[in-house]
């Protein structure tokens, strides 16, 4: 094999493993959509006023523990907002029924159990800061 088409062929290997490497990069942490409104209700224990911040994560997850700091801190921040945490570790039927391939996931999840907002990766504040303004506000007390 000539030294000039193996060279176009690790060229081409590494351009596209870059492009991949950006792909994956760019789609990380972002808001996916919610496909058919699953309820979570027999997962929660929370009594939230307006919402749950459920992050789904394992033993072995790297990025879980700053999620995890992230959605405390945006739960203690916000009235009506809870975080917690389900370890899929084991729990892989809650996996496949959510279909959660990847850790860390954190879902929004309404009083009623319906995913608001499904972030696959690790999310920034602010987007789940926005997810949680497109939210209904509380409702008072009388």
């Amino acid at each position: 094999m000539p030294v000039s088409l193996a060279l176009m062929i690790v060229a081409g290997v590494l351009a596209v493993a870059v492009a991949a490497g950006l792909i994956w990069r760019a789609l990380d942490g972002r808001r996916r959509p919610v496909r058919g409104a699953p309820t979570l209700l027999d997962e929660l224990d929370a009594d939230a006023a307006r919402a749950v911040l459920l992050l789904f994560s394992t033993q072995t997850c790297a990025r879980c523990p700053q999620v995890r700091r992230m959605l405390h801190s945006v739960a203690s921040a916000l009235v009506g907002i809870e975080a917690t945490e389900i370890d899929l570790t084991h729990r892989a039927d809650l996996a496949a029924r959510h279909r959660i391939l990847t850790t860390p996931t954190t879902f929004i999840v309404t009083p009623v159990g319906t995913v608001a907002a499904r972030f696959t990766g690790a999310p920034r504040r602010v987007d789940i800061e926005a997810a949680l303004a497109e939210l209904p506000a509380p409702q008072e007390v009388r």
